[in-house]
C-alpha cells in the first residue's frame, strides 16, 4: 500500500476566514459606492466649474484603488486555496495586502499633511458654502461604507485541527477549517474610508470656523490633524500585518500559552515550539516532545485538539530513555 492511500493521510490547507467571501462582497459594493460618488463629483467639478469638487473626487479615487487592492486580494485567495504550490494555503495574502494597503494610507497622509503646510505658508481664498457641502456629502458616503465595511465578527470560530507526527505515524483531520478571526485586509479597506471620513469631520470644522470667524488657517491646521491621525492608524495596520507575515508571535502568543498548558499534565517534555499565523483566526503549530515513556503522536495531538485557533499541527516525539549497549 503506498503512502497516499494510508487512511487518514489526506488534509487540506483552506485557511480562509468564515466571513471570507463576505466580507469579498462588502468590499464590492464599497467600491461601487465611491466609484459613483468619485465620478458625479469629477463630472459636476468640471461642469460647474469647482475644483474642491474635482479635487474631492480624485482624493476618492485613491481610496478605491486600495479598495481594489483589497478585493482582487480576497479574489485571488479564494480562487486558489486549494492550490498545492501555496504550501499553508492562501490565508495570509490578505495581511499582504493590508499591509501594502497601510504603506498607500501613509503616503496619502504624507501628501495631505505637505498640501496643508503648504497652504498654511501660502494662504488660498476659499469658497466656504461649497467646499462645507462638499465636505458634508462626502462624510455621508463615507460613514456608510464605513458601516458596511466595520467587521462585528468578533468571535472565534470552531474550527478543526490537522495533526502530523514525524515519528512514523500519521494522522490528520481532512475537513475544511475556517475561522473568524482578525481579517487586516478588511481592516486596510475600513481604515481607508475612516480616514476619509475623519478628513471631511475636520474639513467641515474647520470650514464653519473659517467661515464664522474668517480663520482661513484652520483649514490647512486640520488637514495637519488629520494626516498625523491617519499616520498612526496606518502604522498599527502595517504593524500588525508585518507581524503576521513575517511569522512573529504576536497574535499567536496566547495560542502557544494554552498548548503548553494542555500538555503539562503528561510527562513529555517541550524541547521546541513554533506558532505562526496562516490566515485569519488559522495558526500552525510544530511541537516537538522529549518523554521517557512518550504516547504516540497522536495521542499528544488529541490533548491539542480543544485548541480551536490551531488549524495544523505537527507533533514529533523523542524517547529520552537511554537503551543499554
Amino acid at each position: 500500500m503506498t503512502a497516499n492511500s494510508l487512511p487518514g493521510l489526506g488534509h487540506n490547507h483552506f485557511f480562509l476566514g468564515n466571513d471570507h467571501q463576505r466580507n469579498e462582497r462588502k468590499v464590492w459594493l464599497v467600491i461601487a459606492l465611491t466609484a459613483v460618488m468619485m465620478l458625479a463629483e469629477i463630472i459636476a467639478g468640471t461642469v460647474y466649474g469647482s475644483m474642491a469638487l474635482v479635487a474631492d473626487g480624485w482624493h476618492m479615487s485613491t481610496h478605491a484603488g486600495a479598495m481594489l487592492i483589497a478585493v482582487l486580494a480576497y479574489r485571488f485567495a479564494r480562487k486558489h486555496a486549494s492550490n498545492p504550490r501555496f504550501s499553508f494555503g492562501t490565508g495570509k495574502l490578505g495581511d499582504l495586502a493590508g499591509f501594502a494597503s497601510a504603506v498607500l494610507l501613509a503616503v496619502v497622509a504624507l501628501l495631505i499633511g505637505w498640501e496643508s503646510l503648504l497652504r498654511l505658508q501660502h494662504p488660498i481664498s476659499i469658497d466656504f458654502n461649497q467646499a462645507t457641502a462638499v465636505a458634508a456629502l462626502g462624510l455621508v458616503v463615507n460613514l456608510v461604507c464605513a458601516w458596511l465595511l466595520k467587521d462585528d465578527h468578533a468571535h472565534h470560530g470552531h474550527h478543526h485541527a490537522h495533526g502530523h507526527d514525524h515519528s512514523h505515524h500519521h494522522d490528520h483531520d481532512g475537513h475544511p477549517a475556517q475561522a473568524s478571526g482578525r481579517d487586516n485586509n478588511l481592516r486596510a479597506a475600513y481604515l481607508h474610508v475612516l480616514a476619509d471620513a475623519l478628513t471631511s469631520v475636520l474639513a467641515i470644522v474647520a470650514l464653519l470656523v473659517g467661515r464664522g470667524y474668517g480663520w482661513v488657517w484652520a483649514d490647512p491646521l486640520m488637514g495637519i490633524v488629520g494626516a498625523l491621525v491617519i499616520v498612526r492608524w496606518s502604522w498599527g495596520l502595517i504593524r500588525d500585518s508585518g507581524s503576521v507575515l513575517l511569522d512573529a508571535t504576536t497574535e499567536g502568543g496566547q495560542v502557544q500559552q494554552e498548548i503548553r498548558k494542555a500538555l503539562a499534565p503528561t510527562d513529555a517534555q517541550i524541547t521546541d515550539l513554533h506558532v505562526w499565523q496562516v490566515g485569519p483566526g488559522h495558526f500552525a503549530a510544530i511541537v516537538s516532545l522529549a518523554a521517557p515513556q512518550p504516547q504516540t503522536p497522536a495521542d499528544y495531538k488529541a490533548l491539542l485538539a480543544p485548541i480551536h485557533e490551531l488549524s495544523h499541527v505537527t507533533v514529533e516525539v523523542l524517547c529520552t530513555t537511554q537503551t543499554p549497549k
